[in-house]
């Protein structure tokens, strides 16, 4: 990394997120570090100018395994064909997987591309509650399989110990780097990866409680050519450039630059998330709503015109919502008639087909709950690509579409953001009539 950069024009850092959500909470964190940074949906057809970071946002987190290699080496090949000259896996902060992947196979197939016999593995975000001591991870002061995640739709967590996780998904050897050498900073952190690396360590979980680690642990990792983990770890990596003389940091002000969106607004909530129910239940108490079900969709009832009846009935004097979270007893039950897979994709289809109708009717500023959703409603609107705004809620930014007519969008994870977040990210958005 301490070569002189050739071209300014270059991204120094390319990063794959495995969702959409999770890859605009990344940019995020690098926006905040100073790096100019835009995200792609997909692998694009053509390089965005003037950039420090690109990410290039998948839909890889639930797909078979191989689909997921796949799509990741894709984007990895267009990112190192953009000069590229350190490369990010991003996965959830909640180690989101099953005993199959897609987390392991991943970063197997990319350290293989990459020529390289060591990364890390560090998932931990302490701005949402999420930090590791002993390869155990935890959400705020409960261990990750009594978080509520071990109820997950998609990917049930009910393992904390994440050496024991990823193992079973990767034939590498997977190694700990335990706080008391992570509290030492990034020299030892540096000289335990050597250890590791003569070991037959090919990943290692990583510790850390505080944002103080992770930076320790991004300095240490500044030789590395794959990083993979969740948002927080990217908090470490801009300084390696900025030392290397690669990077010239951006003001707040202009790394996180959007421009200004007037039309009107409307939340979509997809997520079955503890976070994302408290956010659905604290809008409902005072501002309009309307509820998707599944069963109703999979009778062929008009649930998608329904919606946007309801939307076109409210949305001229302000903003409403339209949603499919629930509880997650009442998921498992959806899920036991209709099945996981079709019950997931009846909802995101017609959440996706209520976007585009409502950017057809007017409506330009989306808050979106939900990886899954996100992932599918960004597509119905034809986005391509997004310029990454200020923070709205730890791991959530603002973002605008990149084109001749831009949409205003957050792209919320669903166990990410404050019971208020819906109604603060319109504000944020530049929505007035909160």
């Amino acid at each position: 990394m301490s070569a002189p950069q050739t071209q300014a024009t270059k991204p120094l850092l390319g990063c794959i997120a495995d969702d959409f959500t999770g890859a605009t909470d990344l940019a995020n964190m690098l926006v905040r570090e100073g790096m100019r940074t835009v995200q792609t949906i997909g692998v694009p057809d053509s390089a965005p100018q003037d950039v420090d970071a690109i990410v290039v946002a998948l839909k890889s987190r639930t797909v078979p395994a191989a689909e997921a290699v796949a799509d990741s080496l894709a984007a990895l090949d267009w990112l190192q064909r953009q000069g590229c000259r350190q490369f990010f896996f991003k996965y959830c902060s909640t180690f989101d997987s099953t005993a199959q992947g897609n987390i392991g196979p991943v970063a197997d197939a990319l350290l293989q591309a990459l020529g390289s016999d060591f990364t890390i593995a560090c998932p931990v975000f302490p701005e949402t509650g999420r930090t590791l001591y002993r390869g155990h991870l935890f959400i705020q002061d409960q261990l990750l399989n009594e978080s509520g995640m071990q109820n997950h739709p998609l990917t049930p967590m009910t393992d904390p110990n994440l050496v024991r996780v990823l193992q079973q998904q990767t034939p590498s050897k997977v190694g700990l780097i335990g706080y008391p050498i992570v509290s030492k900073g990034a020299e030892q952190i540096a000289t335990e990866i050597a250890t590791l690396r003569r070991q037959g360590v090919r990943m290692a979980i990583v510790d850390a409680l505080e944002n103080q680690d992770l930076y320790a642990i991004g300095a240490a990792c500044a030789d590395l050519p794959l990083v993979t983990g969740g948002s927080g770890i990217a908090l470490g990596l801009p300084g390696n450039f900025i030392r290397a003389g690669l990077l010239k940091p951006q003001q707040g002000a202009q790394a996180s630059a959007l421009p200004a969106v007037d039309g009107l607004s409307v939340v979509l909530a997809g997520s079955a998330s503890k976070a994302t129910n408290a956010q659905v239940g604290a809008w409902i108490e005072k501002r309009p709503a309307f509820r998707i079900d599944p069963l109703a969709l999979a009778r062929g009832e008009p649930v998608v015109a329904q919606a946007l009846a309801f939307a076109q009935q409210h949305l001229q004097q302000q903003p409403a919502l339209i949603y499919a979270t629930t509880t997650p007893e009442q998921v498992k039950q959806v899920q036991a008639e209709l099945g996981v897979e079709r019950a997931g994709q009846l909802i995101e289809q017609a959440l996706a087909d209520i976007a585009a109708a409502l950017l057809n009717n007017g409506v330009r500023r989306f808050v979106i709950a939900g990886g899954e959703t996100s992932g599918a409603v960004v597509k119905a609107l034809g986005v391509h690509a997004l310029r990454i705004g200020a923070q709205i809620d730890p791991g959530v930014p603002a973002t605008a579409s990149i084109g001749a007519s831009p949409i205003a969008l957050a792209l919320k994870s669903g166990n990410f953001g404050s019971v208020d977040f819906f109604e603060k990210a319109l504000r944020h958005l530049g929505e007035t009539r909160i």
